[in-house]
């Protein structure tokens, strides 16, 4: 039987859930659902690899850390560290999610490498901090700071983004298809363009875009709406 900490107490699993199913043979096709208000529980799915969570509720923070495979999906809110360290497999979320998605623990910078994050509502500050691959969707807003230290991948906002976007990015894409305060200082003008390629997907533009960070020596191309932003046409002039 599984164990779980409880505070700083490990318990078994059926001690705090009530449990029933068959495990099924494969594994790859097992499927776990869970029920309830879990906001206080943390870490659901980390270092999965095959298989499939389906959750109805709400979640804490770290769901799928270090996830490799398998897919989860959730019919709620979720806290902060979503898909932190991810490889490879999708967490959907259905709500919001709070900050750090896709990001490392603060001192590391091993972020996200791979795998696919969708949220329908919004999420918090440092979307995709330190991200080197894969791709983080989000339908809704975002905080401060998407892509911060961004090294590779993509990340789509099809809302808006309170700012600072792409700071100290180095490589990789960003799309902000909603409202942009302003671009950083340190990113400089490069074309219009009509649409952006994400994953498999074609999002329709124009947009503005912008190569930085070039105060790092950086690469990296993010994608902010024209129609959206009307006060950026001051850029223009430098095209």
């Amino acid at each position: 039987m599984l164990k779980v900490w409880e505070g700083n107490k490990e318990r078994f699993l059926r001690d705090l859930f009530g449990m029933q199913g068959e495990v099924e043979n494969p594994i790859e096709r097992v499927a776990i659902q869970i029920q309830g208000e879990l906001i206080k529980v943390r870490m659901i799915g980390a270092k999965m690899t095959v298989g499939k969570i389906v959750i109805d509720g709400n979640v804490g923070m770290h769901l799928g850390h270090m996830m490799k495979g398998g897919e989860i999906a959730v019919k709620g809110n979720v806290d902060s560290w979503v898909g932190c360290m991810m490889e490879g497999g999708k967490i959907e979320i259905n709500g919001s999610a709070g900050d750090y998605v896709g990001a490392p623990y603060r001192g590391s910078s091993n972020g996200m490498k791979g795998g696919a994050i969708l949220i329908h509502g919004d999420a918090g500050s440092e979307v995709g901090s330190f991200t080197r691959g894969g791709l983080i969707e989000i339908g809704g807003n975002v905080g401060d700071f998407a892509g911060i230290h961004m090294r590779d991948g993509t990340i789509l906002v099809r809302g808006d983004c309170a700012g600072r976007a792409g700071a100290e990015m180095l490589d990789g894409k960003i799309i902000l298809c909603g409202y942009v305060p302003s671009v950083l200082p340190t990113f400089t003008i490069d074309s219009v363009r009509p649409s952006v390629k994400t994953d498999g997907e074609t999002v329709t533009g124009p947009f503005y875009r912008f190569i930085g960070d070039i105060a790092d020596n950086g690469k990296g191309k993010l994608f902010i709406s024209k129609p959206r932003n009307p006060h950026l046409s001051l850029y223009e002039k430098y095209l």
